[in-house]
């Protein structure tokens, strides 16, 4: 029985719609287990109480609905996020970040987090010295069997996680599709230890889980694409060109998808110091929260 398998799936459950109540009788059902033995599991697979993570996971939205919609009410972030209220929000933030929500130093923290995993300046707001261009894509529905990194930041997890899936996905005439990388957690705000990276690959149907290796159905999306040829500084200087001078721009605001990684041919083709991708960030028109 592939324990790891069944939480992936929980917390696939959780991430699609944080502002769903997630009692723990209903994220166990989703993992097949009862909720009694679910509890222990999911304490020895993620390392924290679900009501620990899914507390952790609003807040970390808030924090990034506070990134890019600084004129939003606190009502409004709250809510988005899964809160019952501001009051509630703002309750919780304090207990976690020491100060209120308006408070908070959210690009002192940011930076402060980014020069932990990359020590690479941020591109100041207006700089393109890549002449990055970004086009609109509309993208359909897809199936995605992906392999999880916990360890994402470990050094050749990433590219060894790509290799399994790979050979996984070769076996079954699937290593054709699309290949993805994307992280569901912004790491300007979220702890390393706590990011999770999938490794995809984009596939005609959904699957059955297959020990490690899950599936994922995403919706169809807007994205900002970058195309990207050569190391981790230039990927890092389109992202931070998408979000500090293309987004403001555009009139768009970030969609609640992750930042994607849409390889050119497979993933590492070029080995792990020069990439071939492009840099996609999933977009809607600037909205209303909720």
């Amino acid at each position: 029985m592939d324990y790891v398998a069944r939480v992936n799936r929980a917390i696939d459950h959780i991430r699609a719609d944080l502002t769903a109540p997630l009692a723990l009788e209903d994220v166990a059902r989703v993992a097949h287990f009862s909720p009694f033995h679910f509890h222990r599991v999911w304490k020895a697979v993620v390392g924290e109480t679900l009501a620990t993570f899914v507390k952790r996971l609003r807040l970390e939205r808030a924090l990034q609905l506070m990134s890019h919609r600084p004129a939003a009410s606190l009502t409004d972030i709250a809510l988005a996020s899964g809160f019952a209220s501001s009051s509630d929000f703002s309750r919780s933030f304090k207990q976690r970040y020491g100060v209120p929500p308006r408070a908070f130093d959210l690009r002192g923290f940011r930076d402060d987090t980014r020069a932990e995993f990359v020590p690479i300046a941020r591109l100041p707001a207006g700089a393109n010295p890549d002449r990055f261009v970004a086009t609109l894509h509309r993208l359909p529905p897809r199936f995605v069997a992906y392999l999880r990194v916990s360890s994402s930041f470990g050094p050749g997890a990433v590219p060894a996680a790509a290799a399994r899936l790979v050979a996984w996905a070769e076996r079954r005439g699937l290593a054709d599709g699309a290949w993805l990388g994307y992280m569901w957690d912004d790491p300007e705000v979220v702890a390393r230890a706590h990011c999770r990276y999938d490794v995809g690959v984009v596939i005609p149907e959904r699957i059955a889980p297959d020990g490690d290796i899950g599936c994922v159905a995403f919706p169809a999306m807007t994205v900002a694409r970058v195309e990207v040829r050569g190391d981790i500084g230039v990927e890092l200087r389109a992202f931070d060109w998408l979000y500090t001078t293309w987004l403001p721009r555009s009139g768009m605001v970030p969609d609640d998808q992750p930042l994607f990684e849409a390889w050119r041919g497979r993933p590492f083709a070029h080995g792990d110091a020069h990439f071939e991708l492009a840099a996609e960030l999933p977009v809607v028109d600037d909205a209303p929260l909720g």
